[in-house]
């Protein structure tokens, strides 16, 4: 028999606490926590589970299937493609360019008869129409779907079955037996749990886009980055059309890998040779600066460092860093 039993939450992050407490002991907020009540079911006997041997198990030749995007800087950044079945969140700053990033990616493979679908939970049908025919897409089997109820997105990724998804934004969709709000703790852990079970059971790679807080992080419970079998960051900064897509996390390849990009009018362009695009615009023999080298992932990148050294009228100068680690 089930019972109910009274706990404290973060709505920041879903920790939970038996009792109120002041600062939430996993993001650090305060005043964030509220009490719900939780339904705990009674202990019962669950199924008989059979472990099945390594060698049964059926895996294709030559081991995970990679669909290549056909954007070979958001390839390299996922270590070779998307691997089918897997889940990708994607983040970053809003108007950084991540929906028009997948937005492309989604079109290079419906250009080569890939069933891929676009879920939009923050657009119009016709709005993202209106930004696919700025961007040049015209795949015949890109799909759009608008919705916010994650049910009723389930079905239809069940009934079309296509080789990728994008769930576009993970913070505007809703689960009807989760508490909360859309955007919640609870609300998106509960849709990210969904869409990873809806990922591994139909072999579909599903990205899920999600939203940052101010001091860069991934909105949301940590839990949804444990959830995903890849984590990027798609970063840029306001006075430069440059942006970075950086892979944190990675199951299926090589963590810390990048791909560089620069928007133009006509959407993401690809930037293969990072060195030259980062010094095009060095004056050369400028005095206090320097080229040095660094490793971004597995490829090497010349960059430009400039210092300005001023005598201090102070005991204690102040060290200021802008752009460097």
């Amino acid at each position: 028999m089930a019972r109910a039993k009274q706990v404290h939450v973060c709505g920041t992050c879903g920790w939970q606490s038996p009792k109120w407490v002041g600062k939430c002991q996993e993001c650090g907020g305060w005043n964030t926590l509220s009490e719900r009540a939780e339904t705990v079911a009674a202990p019962s006997a669950g199924p008989v589970l059979r472990p099945v041997p390594l060698h049964e198990i059926p895996v294709e030749q030559g081991g995970e299937v990679r669909l290549r995007t056909g954007i070979g800087e958001l390839d390299l950044a996922l270590g070779g493609g998307v691997v089918a079945g897997s889940l990708v969140l994607i983040g970053g700053d809003p108007g950084v360019g991540k929906s028009t990033l997948l937005l492309m990616a989604l079109d290079r493979l419906a250009i080569r008869g890939f069933p891929v679908l676009y879920v939009t939970g923050e657009e119009s049908l016709r709005q993202v129409r209106l930004r696919a025919d700025r961007l040049g897409v015209s795949g015949a089997s890109l799909s759009l779907l608008a919705a916010t109820d994650f049910g009723g997105i389930e079905n239809a990724i069940r009934e079309t079955c296509p080789a990728v998804a994008v769930i576009d934004s993970v913070q505007t969709m809703s689960w009807g037996d989760a508490a909360g709000i859309p955007g919640s703790a609870t609300q998106v852990r509960e849709v990210a749990h969904r869409a990873m079970l809806l990922a591994k059971a139909g072999n579909t790679a599903v990205f899920l886009v999600g939203h940052v807080t101010k001091s860069g992080e991934l909105a949301g419970p940590k839990i949804l980055e444990h959830f995903v079998d890849a984590v990027l960051y798609f970063e840029g900064e306001g006075r430069s059309g440059v942006r970075v897509l950086r892979a944190t996390k990675n199951r299926f390849g090589p963590a810390g890998e990048i791909g560089l990009f620069e928007m133009a009018e006509e959407g993401l362009r690809e930037v293969p040779d990072a060195s030259a695009r980062l010094l095009a615009e060095r004056a050369p023999e400028a005095a206090g600066t320097a080229v040095v080298a660094a490793i971004e992932g597995s490829r090497p990148v010349l960059v430009e460092i400039q210092a300005l050294v001023g005598r201090p009228g102070i005991q204690m100068p102040a060290r200021t860093c802008v752009g460097v680690d």
